[in-house]
């Protein structure tokens, strides 16, 4: 299901929100696709990112699909805003064994406050996609807020 977007910027808003983002820059995930109520990253595999068997460890899995719903449900917020997890519930399936990850978060109920996005995380390993993991998330929209830092934190 298709939704609007509020903002005609919804994108470079997005992008611009994800290039501040600290942990998405740590671990190396890209932001792929961009629309309204959908996204898309994504992480290459890594050894610095693996749990004991060589699997990507599930705090990574669950990393990129919190930001990802995260980002789906930003992308339909008015443009003064901001967005933050309310709550997720994932289930990890199968091992998250690639050389890749792929998260896609897609907004099921938007909503002026709470929004309800699912997501799912692919494992890509040798060009064949596994489901590795699947989630709901609820995020508040932050009204009037805006998601760039303020000059308080920036000092700290």
């Amino acid at each position: 299901m298709a939704f609007p977007p509020q903002d005609p910027g919804f994108a470079a808003r997005v992008r611009e929100s994800f290039a501040r983002q600290g942990a998405m820059r740590l671990i190396g995930a890209e932001l792929t696709r961009v629309e309204p109520g959908v996204v898309t990253i994504e992480l290459a595999h890594r050894p610095d990112l693996t749990q004991q068997h060589g699997f990507f460890h599930a705090g990574m899995t669950a990393t990129i699909a919190d930001s990802a719903a995260g980002y789906a449900a930003f992308s339909l917020f008015p443009a003064a805003s901001s967005v933050l997890t309310v709550e997720f519930k994932i289930n990890l399936i199968a091992p998250a064994d690639g050389a890749r990850l792929v998260a896609s978060g897609r907004v099921k109920k938007p909503g002026r406050t709470l929004t309800i996005c699912e997501f799912e995380v692919v494992a890509v390993k040798r060009g064949q996609p596994t489901v590795c993991a699947l989630g709901l998330e609820t995020l508040i929209c932050l009204a009037g807020k805006s998601d760039e830092p303020s000059e308080e934190r920036d000092r700290r």
